[in-house]
């Protein structure tokens, strides 16, 4: 692996950091899916990846300083977890989770959580990585009355799956519940982002 990127161009240094697509599905199954040790990576990728992908991924994010690694003691599962250079990838996902919205077909259980990232814009993002750095980095989250991001992504996921109607959004249900927005209603981002305080 090569220690200096091939150019001084920043999205080139960017990629070469990344890797490739199973670096970023690793870094997005530990960002949104919470998973930090190598057997949760592996059992959850819904992508299938294999275990020395999988390996050689953890090895390289580590080496180029997105992850770290904490080497368990016999008996014990090694951790893995984000660095800042890592948690920092956040807004890197919800943009290509925005454009995959606009170019790709998605299911609609796995499409809403990239739509209320977007709708949700900055605030939300610093709220995740706020949390990501609580969990990862042991700094406690700054308002620890906000509701979680994570709880948040994990509620709109679960109310379009139980809804079984996800193209039409969903009633409104006032502050602490998720709506699942309508991308076609040009308001329905900033109703969202006032209606779950995500507006600083």
């Amino acid at each position: 692996m090569r220690d200096e990127p091939r150019s001084g161009c920043p999205i080139n240094g960017s990629v070469e950091a990344l890797g490739d697509r199973w670096s970023l599905i690793v870094l997005r199954d530990m960002i949104f899916g919470g998973r930090r040790h190598f057997r949760d990576l592996l059992a959850g990728s819904m992508e299938g990846i294999a275990s020395n992908i999988l390996s050689s991924r953890l090895k390289a994010l580590v080496a180029k300083g997105l992850l770290t690694h904490e080497e368990a003691g016999r008996g014990r599962r090694g951790t893995y977890s984000l660095t800042e250079a890592g948690i920092q990838t956040v807004p890197i996902m919800v943009a290509l989770g925005s454009w995959g919205l606009r170019h790709l077909p998605a299911t609609p259980e796995l499409a809403v959580r990239a739509r209320l990232l977007e709708e949700g814009g900055p605030p939300l993002w610093e709220d995740l990585m706020d949390e990501l750095r609580e969990a990862h980095l042991g700094i406690p989250r700054p308002d620890p009355a906000r509701p979680r991001a994570s709880q948040l992504l994990q509620e709109a996921y679960e109310r379009v799956v139980a809804e079984g109607r996800p193209d039409r959004p969903a009633p409104r249900r006032g502050r602490g519940s998720v709506d699942f927005v309508d991308d076609r209603d040009p308001e329905a981002g900033e109703n969202m982002a006032r209606d779950f305080g995500l507006r600083r």
